[in-house]
């Protein structure tokens, strides 16, 4: 075969890779941030106060006029001495911050490795229409905990600014709206029986459409449960999503949540502590009641129609904590009408979910259950702001 053709061959196989797997959508992903330029921003210390106070002038004269001579009605003999000492460590401090306040106002990269590292990881997280980028933003989904930089020393506990993440479970009937009435625990929940999904995936990603082979595979045994979900594309690889946890009698309590696509990324579920640690180092988040991830609330949601289904009548709004491999935010799911879905499977009844985005540029992610399987689900379709999208139909179901 003439070195040309293969030459054409592996760039088209490279780019189907770039552009299906980069747009391939697993679990309630996070939803693209809107255009525009983007960069990455890094806390340093805020500079000492204009106006020093009269007791210690000499502590706050700037690093960058070390020579500048002491007032007259200082001592002469001692300041000199006092002035040569006390720009020494603000000067190390000035040459350790500098490049760092270059780096983020020009919006280039002083420390590619460490900044496309950050990059590579949230592309895990970011949600399938973001294109692969060196500049893609470190917290690429919305919420207070998602926007939070890395704080100073001096600033608050990362615990203040997720409050809200940490609430429960918040069920609102039909006219009162989503946050209505918060419980301060999840209601009771009705586990599916294990078993394993396959899906049929069509989808378009960078106005590329493609389609692919999804499979949810759940397992319990009344004490602990493990969930799995895995998309693969021919030619372009695959990504995987991971839950394992306890059952309580409210339901699924993960204890670690995993993302593997280039790299895998976790969440760690620490209850003592009330906290969940993310191993792309970005702030904590608080682990309230209900808490659940991008993967086990596919199933809570539906363990939580099957234990009570007259409760959730169309209109009914679930707000509940869910947490990527990066971050956690509230989430608010409307229910729909039942339908009955043509599907690969065959014919089934399905009753829809909804999520409600909070922004214009949030993902649709909707989703249906089906009575007859336990309230598993049968198909998700999730679209995002700029078109793209992806629909997971049912094709087979059989036990583990």
């Amino acid at each position: 075969m003439p070195r040309r053709t293969l030459f054409l061959i592996t760039a088209i196989v490279l780019a189907l890779h770039w552009l299906v797997l980069g747009g391939v959508s697993l679990g309630w992903d996070h939803a693209p941030q809107p255009a525009g330029k983007v960069f990455s921003t890094r806390s340093i210390a805020t500079a000492p106060p204009a106006s020093p106070p009269p007791a210690a002038p000499a502590a706050q004269i700037s690093a960058r006029a070390p020579q500048r001579p002491a007032p007259a009605a200082r001592p002469a003999p001692r300041q000199p001495a006092a002035t040569a000492r006390q720009p020494a460590p603000a000067d190390s401090a000035q040459a350790d911050t500098a490049p760092a306040a270059a780096t983020d106002g020009s919006g280039e990269s002083a420390q590619p490795l460490a900044d496309t590292d950050v990059a590579a990881a949230a592309q895990t997280d970011t949600g399938t229409a973001a294109a692969p980028s060196p500049l893609a933003p470190a917290s690429a989904a919305s919420g207070p905990v998602a926007q939070a930089a890395p704080a100073p020393a001096s600033a608050p506990s990362p615990a203040s600014a997720d409050t809200s993440a940490g609430a429960g479970v918040d069920i609102s009937p039909p006219g009162d709206g989503p946050g209505r009435s918060t419980s301060s625990a999840p209601p009771p929940a009705r586990l599916p029986p294990p078993a394993r999904l396959a899906f049929d995936v069509s989808g378009q990603a960078k106005k590329f459409a493609y389609n692919a082979r999804a499979e949810l595979l759940w397992q319990h045994d009344g004490a602990r449960y493990e969930a799995r979900q895995e998309i693969s594309a021919f030619l372009v690889g695959s990504r995987a999503q991971r839950s394992v946890g306890t059952i309580s009698s409210q339901g699924l309590l993960p204890d670690r949540f995993s993302d593997k696509s280039r790299s895998e990324q976790a969440a760690h579920f620490d209850y003592a502590k009330g906290r969940v640690i993310f191993s792309a180092n970005t702030p904590e988040a608080a682990l309230g009641p209900g808490t659940q991830d991008r993967l086990s609330v596919f199933i809570q949601l539906g363990a939580l129609l099957a234990a009570d289904p007259g409760r959730f009548v169309p209109g009914t709004h679930i707000t509940l904590t869910t947490v990527s491999a990066r971050s956690a935010d509230r989430w608010t799911f409307s229910v729909e009408a039942t339908e009955t879905l043509d599907l690969p499977a065959g014919p089934t009844e399905a009753l829809k979910l909804q999520r409600l985005p909070r922004k214009d540029y949030d993902q649709k992610a909707e989703l249906w259950v089906a009575p007859a399987l336990g309230y598993l689900p049968v198909r998700i379709r999730i679209t995002q702001a700029n078109g793209d999208f992806a629909d997971l139909q049912l094709r087979s179901r059989t036990t583990p």
